[in-house]
Parts: structure tokens; C-alpha cells; sequence
């Protein structure tokens, strides 16, 4: 059986995206599907990205629901279809009510740099402002030890194991597994030998591994084609996401053409 998901209700009230039934209905359809396959996801999103210009109308509404943008003191740059965007994050704080209505954790404010990213966002026909994608946040394992390297060992185990899972319950080919871990792992003396049996069946070509700035972890990649509807799983971060990560997640995971075939 799976677990209990749940989606903003009164989205419309706060932003007119006209993308928006489609990405929810798609976040819903691979929700029910992993869940089924035993995937176990937090109830609300993880976060949101949602492309725009300017970024006002967009981060205006966010604030009025209680988030806080920038929260992070960080913005990513973020190069999709070699155009040039900036991504500020806005945090719905803990404790929000808005939370319990299926209101996501962070939204990415996405807007472009030039009129060269502005005019190619537009030509998408998404309109503006549009939902790229919809990220669910993956339940880690329960932790079973208190070292930070044993700990990263069994949540990228888990991970490759669970994109499997996934790509078996949806039928599409998975992304990129995407693992940002504490520099201190990435600096433990064991780390090389210990990751081939970490990512064990995975390709070269199939994962990419860095450390996490602000620390914690942060393992992601993207279930349907076209970078519409991502997984990630998340402990102990300090900001939303890895700018190594975003680089390579806009350079080769997604693009701002979101075909479904």
C-alpha cells in the first residue's frame, strides 16, 4: 500500500500557471505508482520549480503564504538549453499550517538572465509564469549509524535501489542519480574504495557524486522524460539545493522543451 500524498488545493487562489493541472496531475500519477512499489515519499513536495519574468509575480504570492525568499542567502545559476537563468529558492518555514495543505517545502524561482533566455522561455508556449517540475521528497532509511560515511553508504545504496524500483513502476528511463554528500565523506580515506560498491550495477555515466555545500545530503534524479517530475531524498541540508548539482541537472537533465514522448 502506499502512503498518503497531498497537493495544494488552493494553488489557484495564490498563482494563475497554466501548466499547473498538468504537472499536478502527472506528480499525482507517479506518486500513486512509486508508492504502490513501495517507495514511501513525504506527503507534501519537496519543492517546486517554476519558471517566470519577472520573478515578482511569482515570489509576491509565495510571500503572502509565508515564504521566505532567499532564504538561504544563495541563488543558482542555472543554464537550461545553453540560456542563462538565475534560481532564487523561497522556504515555507517549519511550522506552517500551509504545509499540512500540501504547500511544498521550497519553491525555485526561476527567471532568465537576457533577453535570449526570456525570449526562449517564452517561445516554449508554457506561458509565463510555468511549472517546469514537481519534486517528491523520498523518506530516508531509518539511520543506523552515527557516522556520517557509514550513514552516506547506506543512502546512496538506498537510492540506487530505489531509482530501480521507480523506473520499474513508471516505464520511463530514470535521470541521472545526482549525490551530494558531506565534504567530509568525500574526504574520508576510505571513500574511493568504498563508492563502486555504494553504486554497484550503475554505469559511470549514470551517477555523478560531489560534496554538499552547507553539508548533509541531497540525492536526486528526474522519473519522467523531459525533467517534469523529480525525486529527491534530503537530511540535514542547510540550503535548498547544490550548485554543482543545479549546473549539471540544467545543463544535461533538463530542458525548458518538455515533450511526454
Amino acid at each position: 500500500m502506499g502512503n498518503s500524498v497531498v497537493l495544494p488545493d488552493d494553488f489557484g487562489d495564490y498563482l494563475t500557471i497554466e501548466n499547473a493541472p498538468q504537472r499536478f496531475t502527472e506528480a499525482s500519477e507517479v506518486a500513486q505508482k512509486v508508492t504502490v512499489a513501495g517507495v514511501q515519499l513525504h506527503p507534501n513536495l519537496d519543492h517546486a520549480a517554476i519558471f517566470c519574468d519577472p520573478p515578482y509575480i511569482v515570489a509576491g504570492p509565495l510571500k503572502k503564504l509565508g515564504y521566505v525568499s532567499g532564504w538561504d542567502a544563495r541563488c543558482y545559476p542555472s543554464p537550461v538549453d545553453e540560456c542563462d537563468y538565475i534560481n532564487v529558492s523561497a522556504q515555507l518555514p517549519e511550522g506552517s499550517i500551509e504545509r499540512n495543505k500540501g504547500w511544498f517545502d521550497y519553491v525555485a524561482v526561476v527567471h532568465p538572465v537576457d533577453n535570449q533566455a526570456l525570449d526562449h522561455m517564452l517561445s516554449q508556449g508554457y506561458g509565463n509564469p510555468f511549472i517546469h517540475h514537481l519534486t517528491w521528497g523520498i523518506v530516508p532509511p531509518e539511520r543506523v549509524s552515527a557516522s556520517d560515511f557509514d550513514y552516506a553508504g547506506q543512502v546512496v545504496r538506498f537510492m540506487v535501489n530505489t531509482r530501480t524500483v521507480i523506473a520499474d513502476a513508471i516505464g520511463d528511463e530514470p535521470g541521472t542519480l545526482i549525490i551530494a554528500l558531506p565534504q567530509e565523506v568525500i574526504d574520508h580515506p576510505d571513500f574511493s574504495d568504498a563508492l563502486p560498491t555504494w553504486v554497484d550495477g550503475l554505469e559511470a555515466d549514470q551517477y555523478q557524486v560531489e560534496s554538499m555545500q552547507g553539508g548533509g545530503f541531497l540525492i536526486q534524479f528526474f522519473v519522467l522524460t523531459g525533467g517534469r517530475i523529480e525525486v529527491a531524498l534530503r537530511s540535514g541540508t542547510t540550503q535548498t539545493f547544490n550548485p554543482k548539482s543545479v549546473d549539471k541537472i540544467s545543463k544535461d537533465e533538463i530542458s525548458a522543451i518538455q515533450d511526454d514522448e
